[in-house]
């Protein structure tokens, strides 16, 4: 098991002779990254970017999407302009992102495959449609326009503060600006 693995590692880490860093209490930069997922993403974004480790806030989820002004991400992304300093947002989604055309349904057969009841997934669509809360978007750009939309538009955000979209390109790093935030 996967956990069981972490755990030996920490327990030698911690008996090493070397300390844990410490990391600065706010971003260097001022600012907050919402990318999405895929673990290549982080590194490459660093590397793409000239960022290194405590320069900004960096937040991931599916696809980078902010699909509800009250969701966790939102909520995540408020704090970080408030309480963290972040004075820019940056809503960085990439090409070839899985979320890309990306079909609920299969998502579905695996909830009940293992173990999720007919019931439960009945209840949640009484509150939500599944398949419209776990479905992707045919254009990345249009994620990303959304996603700073909904982040500019939200009754909490200070006006002033810039909510830029970009995509990257996972193979050359190249970044493209979608939305230039004022």
């Amino acid at each position: 098991m996967l956990l069981e693995n972490l755990l030996e590692y920490n327990r030698k880490f911690i008996e090493g002779d070397e300390s844990p860093r410490k990391s600065a209490l706010y971003p260097n930069k001022n600012a907050v990254v919402l990318t999405c997922m895929e673990p290549q993403l982080e590194s490459l974004l660093r590397e793409a970017l000239d960022l290194q480790e405590g320069d900004v806030e960096m937040i991931k989820n599916a696809g980078a999407f902010v699909s509800n002004p009250y969701d966790s991400v939102m909520r995540s992304l408020l704090i970080a302009v408030y309480e963290r300093r972040a004075d820019e947002v940056f809503v960085i989604g990439h090409h070839d992102c899985w979320m890309k055309d990306f079909d609920p349904k299969a998502t579905m057969e695996r909830m009940g495959l293992q173990g999720v009841s007919e019931e439960s997934i009945e209840d949640f669509s009484q509150i939500k449609d599944l398949s419209e809360w776990l479905r992707g978007y045919q254009e990345i750009s249009d994620m990303v326009k959304t996603s700073v939309n909904t982040i500019v538009n939200h009754p909490l955000l200070p006006e002033d503060t810039p909510v830029h979209g970009l995509i990257i390109d996972p193979d050359s790093g190249k970044l493209d600006v979608i939305v230039y935030g004022f």
